[in-house]
């Protein structure tokens, strides 16, 4: 029998892996490099510089690459490449085929997340390129070049959650210390002092007494923004069209009355970067004083309590016109609308009657409808009645003010809560941390948790209610105190209708069917008009 001895030949690979290119060619690969800086300080400036000018002379200088470009981010977090427009187009680029091999400076000036970068690799890998990391001397189309690649990625991974962590740790500090920043560049009224500090910036501040005085006159956000608009006066991001929503932020930001508070939105991922509103999850600090006020706290506070009172959800106001929800039916309760007659012709004219008056078929209101010159007039005649008493009106309101708008009591009892409040909170944490470290029955843990975690809900709720009563009571004792500041201002009876009274005295007035008209004021009088 013949035996067939086996011969095994080897035919060497003529062709590279990735490429099409045979491997005796001096086909030069087409290279690019990648550099980023993670910061748009300046001085970072030079350091992105340097390694723009050090790609580009180190491609140059092989013979058997090819230049194709630096590709460069600037002032751009590596933990996520959505808002890295350099690093996608030169992806987009190989993708092409316009790019072979990529030449970077480490792992973490790629990527900093572990996911997107093994993802980006993997992709390139595919498509026939490769990526070389200097500082770690990984080539991804080496055997081990994606386990090294996967540890490096989770370590630089770990060093972005390390300094995200860090960051923030020094953010949280400088909240406590009581240092205030804001956004100057999207932020209207001030501009950055020498010490960082808020400084007065005179021609923006009217714009924002301006929203302020708009506002209280019953002109909406919507109303305001339109003007602001018309008028071609520029937002605080710099843009010619206002919307309502910055409007409502210029009224409810306490920045403007010289106050800060600090830390309202907090990162919620260190790798999205995604920004959350703080509910309670991490602490806030309020700084009191901290710099020029552009609005007085009065009518700040009066703002504040008008912004709750509209969006309470009775949908009674509208900025419409001055007279818009001041006029209430004596009849059905509702409120009067302005209507026009003869809308196309010669007698055209605008009255007032109840937006109800024709909703009802079986019951109509009886009240009759206003002229806009008859309320104004006899609005004046009301105001002077007020003014003919005012000295006796700001006795009895300053009376009221002292006897019954003391708020020391609800503060002292606010303040108490909220020191058991945080003893509760670290008598938790106490306990929390000793069952980790300790062998403990569960059951009595469990037992001393549940008593302490009530103890403190029960504060919470409580300080709740406090807070609440406290509210209501400043906002009303806010009322009464510009009430009584606008009859000072006031010398004297008044000969015509006044705005300014009107916007700051009156609180509503009632239609009846008879035809009187009960002026109702802020401190609580009732003037017959």
């Amino acid at each position: 029998m013949t035996v067939t001895v086996r011969k095994v030949q080897t035919i060497p690979a003529t062709l590279g892996r990735f490429s099409s290119a045979p491997i005796a060619s001096k086909h030069k690969r087409k290279v690019a490099g990648y550099a980023r800086v993670s910061t748009d300080h300046d001085d970072q400036f030079s350091s992105y510089t340097a390694q723009v000018d050090y790609y580009t002379n180190y491609i140059k200088g092989r013979d058997d690459w090819e230049f194709v470009d630096v590709y460069t981010d600037e002032g751009i977090t590596g933990t996520s490449t959505k808002r890295r427009e350099g690093f996608k187009r030169m992806i987009a680029d190989a993708l092409d085929g316009k790019i072979d091999l990529i030449v970077t400076k480490s792992v973490s000036r790629f990527a900093r997340n572990t996911v997107d970068s093994l993802t980006t690799i993997r992709q390139l890998k595919e498509n026939g390129t490769e990526v070389y990391f200097e500082k770690e001397n990984i080539w991804t189309f080496d055997a081990k070049g994606e386990v090294l690649l996967t540890i490096m990625s989770s370590l630089a991974q770990e060093e972005s959650r390390s300094i995200s962590e860090n960051c923030t740790w020094g953010q949280r500090k400088r909240f406590a210390d009581g240092k205030v920043t804001v956004p100057f560049k999207h932020f209207i009224g001030y501009d950055r002092g020498e010490d960082g500090n808020l400084v007065l910036n005179k021609k923006q501040a009217e714009v924002v007494k301006q929203i302020y005085a708009m506002f209280l006159k019953g002109m909406t956000p919507h109303t305001i923004a339109r003007k602001l608009t018309e008028e071609k006066i520029k937002t605080p991001a710099g843009r010619d069209t206002w919307s309502s929503s910055s409007v409502k932020s210029i009224l409810s930001n306490e920045k403007y009355k010289g106050d800060a508070l600090l830390q309202k939105t907090f990162c919620e991922d260190f790798l999205t970067k995604k920004m959350k509103l703080n509910q309670g999850e991490v602490p806030q600090y309020y700084v009191e004083n901290n710099h020029e006020a552009i609005i007085d706290p009065q009518t700040f506070d009066m703002v504040q309590a008008e912004l709750a009172r509209r969006t309470s959800g009775n949908n009674r106001h509208s900025g419409v016109h001055l007279l818009s929800n001041k006029i209430k039916c004596g009849d059905c309760g509702g409120w009067y609308g302005s209507k026009v007659w003869h809308s196309n012709d010669k007698f055209r004219r605008i009255i007032w009657q109840c937006n109800n008056k024709y909703k009802n078929k079986d019951k109509r209101c009886t009240t009759p409808y206003l002229d806009e010159n008859q309320i104004k007039e006899r609005f004046t005649i009301a105001v002077n009645k007020l003014l003919t008493g005012s000295v006796n009106a700001i006795r009895a309101c300053e009376e009221a003010l002292a006897a019954t708008l003391n708020t020391s009591e609800l503060e002292q009892k606010q303040h108490s809560l909220l020191t058991e409040m945080q003893t509760h909170d670290s008598a938790l944490r106490q306990l929390i941390h000793q069952n980790a470290t300790t062998a403990q029955d569960q059951n009595e843990y469990r037992k001393s948790y549940d008593a302490i975690a009530q103890k403190f809900s029960s504060a919470e709720e409580q300080k709740k209610l406090v807070d609440k009563k406290l509210s209501d009571l400043l906002k009303h004792r806010n009322i009464i105190e510009n009430f009584i500041r606008k009859l000072k201002e006031q010398n004297g009876q008044i000969s015509e209708f006044s705005e300014n009274l009107w916007c700051g005295l009156l609180d509503y007035v009632t239609a009846y069917t008879d035809g009187r008209l009960i002026f109702r004021f802020k401190n609580g009088s009732e003037f017959l008009g």
